[in-house]
């Protein structure tokens, strides 16, 4: 049974950081793409966002604009698992972050109907 599971959420204040976590089980994502998607407060599933994403065949990274400078996303292919490095943390960051994964990948498109497999989330609250 597949399964991505997030960790590493909490309420942190604005300016600072939060490391996610996501450990993928059930199959190996080494050749899939990951990614990172957050839903706000009231939002409903449709609107969920990008946030970052990596393709194991070219190594390259995308970001939202709105996060770039601030968010990286990297992976441990050996242990199965996905990060997302989140700096400068700013009350509009409020949201559930969810991971994600294209196991066909790669992927530049990045819409989240196209990904194979979530997690539940982990929600990320940022205080002003």
């Amino acid at each position: 049974q597949v399964q991505l599971v997030e960790s590493g959420g909490g309420l942190v204040q604005a300016g600072g950081s939060l490391r996610l976590s996501c450990a993928a089980s059930g199959r190996t994502f080494s050749r899939s793409a990951m990614a990172w998607y957050r839903q706000a407060p009231g939002q409903e599933r449709e609107e969920r966002e990008f946030v970052a994403g990596s393709n194991w065949s070219d190594n390259n990274t995308y970001y939202a604009d709105s996060v770039k400078g601030r968010f990286a996303i990297s992976r441990d292919n050996a242990k199965n698992r996905v990060y997302l490095q989140m700096n400068s943390l700013k009350p509009e960051d409020t949201a559930v972050y969810y991971c994600a994964a294209d196991v066909e990948g790669p992927n530049t498109g990045w819409e989240a109907w196209g990904m194979d497999y979530w997690g539940k989330g982990t929600l990320v609250t940022v205080s002003s």
